[in-house]
């Protein structure tokens, strides 16, 4: 008799992500230099860790990753991050680190992190975590770091996309690989195609302790809401199914993004001068989606954090070229000033 069809469903998912690092892993080795001192370089077998909460959908994938590693030759280890922000948090990061050890995960550990209060409580908390999980993989020498979202959770960040009006890019949701400092394929995101369901279900079949955040029941965070009333209200008036077709708007648009963006990389060349800069009459002449992606880049590279940067920032700067009247400089996050110069787009420092 085979396991339960929600464990067989989340094993198989994480079996397809395994066998994906483990075929970069060896390409990356092959291509890799020996060096003459081996005596401090790490052990063959690549490690993964699994960022878990102690939840449902981290706790599934968790038990899968146990299970599935040491069949392909992958060490498994895991990482729980503690925020801090309830009474008793290190008491429950201690409990899930008990339960990684007795899956038989190694290493396993606890981080804490102090959550800060940029772009909200939401973001502070997903700044830090993510902060903390990269430090754990260079720590650690960890090839990837599997993150437990589901096709839910990629529904909920569609419609928070949606939303904020930030465009193509936000609607795209989360990649199902991406990466950290140093890193382009540190992230891997095994459940988009499952829902929450599956992994709660699978956590029953097998007996798994799971622990339910509060704050994911707190009106108070945006995505609280969205999930016990948005989402609710939008199957009630559409029927179901909205979740996988917003999952599936994700792809969709995510495919469209990259395609501009390979776009945009392509011509940024040709539409600065010798100097550098950027010339206003070549970029009016480019479609606004390459020419906005070419204006948020050179943003970024002049200093503007990529978080703090949004559409609406992009489109005063993008008058600069479309809609020229002499107007003054445009302040930009990070203290970075755009301005037109003699027919040409100044991006810098102020």
């Amino acid at each position: 008799m085979g396991p339960h069809p929600a464990v067989a469903a989340i094993r198989l998912a994480v079996r397809r992500v395994l066998h994906d690092i483990l075929t970069e892993h060896s390409r990356t080795s092959e291509d890799t230099p020996l060096s003459g001192d081996t005596s401090h370089e790490r052990p063959s077998a690549p490690l993964v860790l699994v960022a878990c909460s102690g939840g449902a959908d981290s706790m599934a994938l968790a038990s899968a990753l146990a299970f599935e590693a040491p069949k392909l030759g992958i060490r498994a280890g895991g990482v729980t991050v503690d925020h801090g922000l309830q009474a008793g948090s290190d008491l429950r990061a201690d409990e899930v680190v008990l339960r990684m050890r007795e899956l038989g995960l190694d290493p396993v550990e606890s981080t804490a992190v102090a959550v800060g209060r940029e772009g909200g409580p939401e973001a502070a908390a997903r700044d830090a975590r993510y902060a903390a999980l990269d430090a754990a993989a260079v720590r650690h020498g960890a090839v990837a770091i599997l993150l437990g979202h589901t096709r839910d959770d990629q529904a909920e960040t569609v419609l928070l996309g949606l939303a904020r009006g930030s465009g193509i890019r936000s609607l795209s949701g989360m990649a199902a690989v991406s990466g950290g400092p140093g890193a382009t394929r540190r992230y891997r995101r095994p459940f988009l195609q499952l829902d929450r369901q599956t992994a709660r279900k699978a956590c029953m079949a097998q007996s798994l302790p799971v622990w339910d955040d509060p704050h994911n029941a707190d009106p108070a965070y945006t995505r609280s809401r969205l999930r016990h009333e948005g989402l609710p209200a939008l199957e009630k008036a559409l029927g179901k199914g909205v979740v996988e077709a917003l999952a599936r708007t994700a792809q969709l648009s995510r495919d469209d993004a990259d395609a501009l963006d390979a776009w945009a990389r392509q011509v940024e060349a040709s539409v600065r001068d010798a100097a550098g800069l950027l010339e206003c009459a070549k970029l009016y002449a480019l479609p606004p989606a390459v020419r906005r992606r070419i204006l948020r880049r050179a943003a970024i590279e002049a200093g503007a954090p990529a978080g703090s940067l949004f559409a609406r920032h992009i489109e005063e700067v993008d008058r600069l070229i479309t809609g020229w009247r002499g107007q003054g400089a445009i302040n930009l996050p990070g203290k970075v000033v755009a301005q037109r110069q003699g027919g040409r787009l100044v991006i810098r420092q102020g």
